[in-house]
């Protein structure tokens, strides 16, 4: 399987019938310069490790 390695934007991707369209990064009002990623990205990775800690401490 071939990995790909073009960043898509999940918002701008919503409602296109399965095609992915390219993060704009830098170009776009929710690309964070400073750690080189997607807000959407960075939410839904904080998202993933409370979710995570949240099981463990159960």
């Amino acid at each position: 399987m071939v990995k790909n390695d073009i960043p898509f934007c999940p918002l701008l991707s919503v409602g296109t019938n399965g095609i992915d369209m390219v993060c704009t990064q830098d170009k776009c009002a929710w690309y964070l310069a400073n750690v080189k990623k997607c807000s959407m990205y960075i939410m839904g990775y904080n998202a993933l490790i409370q979710a995570n800690d949240k099981k463990k401490n159960q």
